[in-house]
């Protein structure tokens, strides 16, 4: 099992920036991908940046430029800076934790609000 804490959200104007963070404790494999995701309310949850423990990244179009993510392998803790941010980055976002079989869980989410 692993379990995943996240911190960083709140409420921004536009433009500002924030910084999330998630921990994740317990069976930490050495190998695993960690990542963000947000989901806009009836729709599916959508990746917004992932980082592997090799350091490989991915992000979804919407956000490049605009958020950077990394990661601490020696704490299991993943951030992702946000920039620039717009009205529709309004939403939770989630922090995900994939092991090499596959395994895959989820943090509480944490919700980011900008205003315009």
């Amino acid at each position: 099992q692993v379990q995943l804490v996240e911190s960083g959200g709140g409420l921004v104007q536009a433009g500002g920036s924030l910084r999330l963070s998630c921990a994740a404790s317990g069976s930490i494999w050495s190998f695993n991908v960690m990542g963000w995701y947000r989901q806009v309310p009836g729709k599916q949850r959508e990746l917004v940046a992932a980082i592997a423990s090799n350091d490989n990244t991915n992000y979804a179009d919407s956000v490049k430029g605009r958020f950077t993510i990394s990661r601490d392998n020696a704490k299991n803790t993943v951030y992702l800076q946000m920039n620039s941010l717009k009205p529709e980055d309004t939403v939770v976002y989630y922090c995900n934790y994939k092991d090499p079989r596959g395994y895959s869980y989820w943090g509480q989410g944490t919700q980011v609000t900008v205003s315009s």
